[in-house]
Parts: structure tokens; C-alpha cells; sequence
């Protein structure tokens, strides 16, 4: 836990802050090992387990502040915790870089095949059949979503790096900002258009009520005839089910995921290599030759993870000496 301690030192927190780092879960078992606790710290899907914050309240009655380690609040009962006085903190957008670049990472792996080449020449197998990809000079990728206070300037950031790859860039935000658009030199267009005319469609949109399953069956249809598509954002962006049918088509090029529509159901950061999957819908897309699915490592960076531990820690020394405008 380098970053906690790396948090402490810079913040002076050393003594004002006691960490007890414990392997399990929070669920309606492990809240138990909350008790005598002031805070805890918390991924953001254990938050949104049914009743989890009322059962903390009863099982750890000196739990004043939960810390998610998340962006998003989103399922989280804010006025639960509210009424019990206990305290919900998350961490602002922390690292747009990590997640910008992980989506190209994602785009050039997809487009040239690295997934395939690892394999074969670690089997000695140095063939070229099938590795052939397609130049991103010239290409016109669309970015959905380029500003939101969940995904901070992450799509802006998106749109930096494809224009050095010397191609045209669209945009779709409910909120363009036309400003940078003019002085970077990318295009605001509609949802349709930018469908329409983009080899690669890169998603960096919020999830919320008019986002989900923004790219469905009538989206993918829109869609160019050997586009590339890659999310890095939220699982239900997509319709997991229709993207497997279009890929069954052979519609697109390929996909690239980070993030997957049931991930909750079916946890990214576990081992199930010993287990019978029981998603059909994402064991097609894992077996599909050209797809590739990361287990939501987008933020996995030593700065975005510095970052994260330093904004948990002030947060945290915030709340406990009555900052709470800060939280």
C-alpha cells in the first residue's frame, strides 16, 4: 500500500489517520468487521449493495464516513446515510490521461492484432496470416462524450491524442464546448453523423438515464461498415447483446472493452479461471477473435493510483476536522 503511505507523508497525516486494511468485501457478513471504526473505505460496487449503509449503521454504529474509491456515487442512497449522520465522500475525475491512453492502447491492440502476436510467437509462431490491420492516419474517429463531471476532460484528452494521429476527429456532447473545439481543431456533430462517419467510435459519456444503452441495436446500424468500437467508460453504455450480434454480422472491425454491461454480476477483479462462466453474452464477446476485454484495469496507473490515495486521505482529514463544505 505504497500510494496510502506515499498519501500520508505528503498530507502530514501520518498521525492523524489509522488504517486497518482488511481482504474481504463489505457485504451483509464482513460489516461486522467494521465495528469500533470511525471510516471506512470502500469500492463503489460494495456501496450499492441493498441496505448496505443501514446495516452498517446497526453493526458499526461509530462509522461516521464511508469513502468510495470511485468517481460516481451513482446507487448509492445519500439520504440513507444522511439520516443515520454518516458521511459518503468519493473522489473527483482523477486521472483522464490513464483512462485516454488505455483507450488507444485498447484501439491500436484491436486494430493491429497485438492480442494475436503475443500468442503466437510465444509458441515460436512468427506467421503474419491474419495480423493485418489498417492505418489511423487519414481515419475519422468519433468521440462520444468529451466533458461531465463523472468523466471529467477525459474525452478531450481522447480527442488530443487521435488528432496526432493526423485524422479527423467528431464529437458528440450535450454540452459542446465549441471554444476548444475551434482552437484544437476537432468538429461538434450530431449523434447520428458522427455514427455515420467514423471509423472508430470511442466512448467517454456518464452513465445516467439517457446514456444507457446509447449504442444499441439502431446505433450499430448506423454505423459505418467495418468501424472499430471501443469503451472505456460505463458497461451500459453498450447493449452487450446487440454488440455480439453485430459482430456476428460482421458489421464492425472489431471491439475493444474495459468495461462490461453486467460486470457487477459477474466481478472483473476475481479469478473464474476455475469456474464455468455463466454470462454467454460476455464468453462470446471473450472468444470472438476480434475483440479484446480488459477487466476495468482503465485507471491502473501509478499517478491515477497516487492520486486516488491522496484524495481518499484529505478527504478523510477533511471530514474529521469539520471541513465538510470540502467533502
Amino acid at each position: 500500500m505504497t500510494d496510502k503511505n506515499a498519501a500520508l507523508k505528503i498530507l502530514n497525516a501520518h498521525d492523524k489517520l489509522h488504517f486497518t486494511f482488511l481482504q474481504s468485501k463489505l457485504d451483509d457478513e464482513t460489516v461486522i468487521e467494521a465495528r469500533g471504526y470511525d471510516g471506512i473505505c470502500i469500492v463503489h460496487r460494495d456501496a450499492r449493495i441493498p441496505n448496505i449503509v443501514e446495516k452498517t449503521h446497526q453493526n458499526c454504529p461509530s462509522v461516521k464516513i464511508i469513502a468510495l474509491r470511485s468517481a460516481g456515487h451513482k446507487g448509492v442512497s445519500l439520504e440513507t446515510a444522511k439520516s443515520y449522520g454518516i458521511e459518503i465522500c468519493r473522489i473527483p475525475p482523477y486521472s483522464p490521461h490513464a483512462v485516454a491512453e488505455h483507450a488507444v492502447a485498447l484501439l491500436l491492440s484491436l486494430n493491429r492484432n497485438m492480442h494475436h502476436a503475443f500468442f503466437r510467437t510465444k509458441q515460436h509462431n512468427f506467421t503474419l496470416d491474419g495480423l493485418v490491420g489498417v492505418d489511423l492516419f487519414g481515419k475519422t474517429v468519433g468521440i462520444i462524450g468529451t466533458g461531465d463531471i463523472g468523466t471529467g476532460d477525459i474525452g478531450i484528452c481522447a480527442v488530443n491524442i487521435f488528432l496526432g494521429f493526423g485524422g479527423k476527429v467528431l464529437c458528440y456532447d450535450i454540452k459542446p464546448d465549441e471554444e476548444a473545439a475551434k482552437k484544437k481543431g476537432f468538429e461538434y456533430v450530431t449523434m447520428d453523423e458522427l455514427l455515420q462517419k467514423s471509423d472508430i467510435v470511442s466512448l467517454h459519456a456518464p452513465l445516467n438515464d439517457s446514456t444507457y444503452h446509447l449504442i444499441d441495436k439502431t446505433a450499430f446500424d448506423k454505423m459505418k461498415q467495418g468501424a472499430m468500437l471501443i469503451n472505456t467508460s460505463r458497461g451500459p453504455l453498450v447493449d452487450a447483446q446487440a454488440l455480439v450480434d453485430c459482430l456476428k454480422s460482421r458489421k464492425l472491425r472489431g471491439a475493444a472493452l474495459d468495461v462490461y454491461e453486467f460486470k457487477d454480476k459477474y466481478y472483473f477483479y476475481n479469478d473464474y479461471s476455475q469456474k464455468v462462466m455463466d454470462d454467454d453474452t460476455l464468453a462470446r464477446l471473450i472468444s470472438m477473435p476480434n475483440t479484446i476485454v480488459t477487466s476495468h484495469q482503465v485507471f491502473l496507473t501509478e499517478e491515477a493510483l497516487k492520486k486516488i490515495a491522496e484524495s481518499i486521505v484529505q478527504s478523510l482529514l477533511d471530514f474529521f476536522h469539520g471541513k465538510k463544505e470540502n467533502i
